[in-house]
């Protein structure tokens, strides 16, 4: 019998509560969707007003997984959506996670949460920069942490104020948030830097994406800025076989995993941490919301 919960006056029909999503340490559905309903707070923003992609992987991250933009069959009515045209498709609606009973809708469909770095009523014109910091083995998080540290300073240098998030799997992401600026603008900018990053650091950085060239470099994608693109949502988990979160960090954590001796491990976070680190730290992604502290795009 599929139990019905009621959100915000929502009534939700729940499945497979007892599904183990999350193999190595045993994570149930019904443990996932407590996991949303303690984070709602803090992940709503992230989502709220922009059209949401879904990865899902219904049978855990061993089972199949698909990316969708359409919303899923079946999606209830009061469930937002935006029209997001495509080539393909030029009537193409997306949905739009505004409040925690959709939260648990898309939660219970077992998903991860990509979202582009524009809102919906400004499509195509970023609020946000963002730079994925992918390591190709044997690199790994510590020395994306090195690269962070200079792309800080270097977007400080224009007056751009940088915010780290682990990216829930092997790197970290950059969020940087940047007065209403046309997509493409955003985009040609964050290539120039990471082209100046790997000018800086050539043994450390890579901009192209060519995996011949990753290997013990750290790739500084900065094709997530293009308007078709998405990035995980912050706070949400990702499909591994831990339940690991792309959790927001403090710059501190970020420079100690940057030492020479630091163990990658440090910046994993899973699930049972998000709560004990919003209690101790608040949401460290706060300031992407307050418009005084976005800066121009040169």
């Amino acid at each position: 019998m599929t139990p019905i919960t009621e959100v915000e006056g929502r009534r939700l029909a729940l499945s497979n509560l007892d599904k183990v999503l999350h193999p190595l340490t045993g994570t149930t559905k019904g443990e996932v969707l407590h996991y949303y309903a303690t984070v709602g707070a803090a992940i709503l923003p992230h989502l709220r007003d922009r059209p949401v992609s879904f990865l899902r992987y219904p049978d855990g991250p061993d089972g199949q997984l698909f990316f969708t933009k359409n919303p899923p069959p079946g999606t209830p009515s009061w469930v937002s959506t935006a029209p997001v045209p495509r080539s393909e498709d030029p009537r193409a609606r997306q949905v739009v996670v505004q409040d925690l009973a959709s939260l648990m809708w898309a939660a219970n469909l077992v998903v991860e949460f990509h979202t582009p770095q524009w809102r919906t009523s400004s499509p195509a014109v970023a609020d946000r920069l963002v730079f994925d910091l992918d390591p190709g083995p044997p690199a790994t998080v510590v020395d994306c942490c090195r690269v962070a540290l200079h792309l800080r300073e270097r977007l400080a240098a224009d007056g751009l104020e940088a915010f780290a998030k682990t990216s829930g799997a092997k790197g970290l992401h950059l969020l940087v948030p940047v007065v209403p600026t046309p997509s493409e603008q955003v985009s040609a900018y964050a290539r120039q830097l990471a082209v100046e990053a790997e000018a800086a650091l050539p043994r450390l950085v890579v901009h192209r994406m060519a995996r011949a060239l990753r290997p013990g470099k750290v790739f500084v994608d900065h094709s997530q800025n293009a308007a078709a693109k998405t990035t995980a949502t912050p706070y949400t988990l990702r499909a591994r076989a831990l339940p690991a979160v792309s959790a927001p960090v403090t710059w501190e954590e970020v420079a100690d995993c940057a030492a020479p001796a630091a163990d990658p491990e440090e910046l994993v976070f899973l699930m049972d941490d998000i709560a004990p680190r919003l209690e101790r730290y608040g949401e460290l992604l706060a300031p992407l919301f307050a418009p005084e502290r976005a800066g121009g795009v040169p």
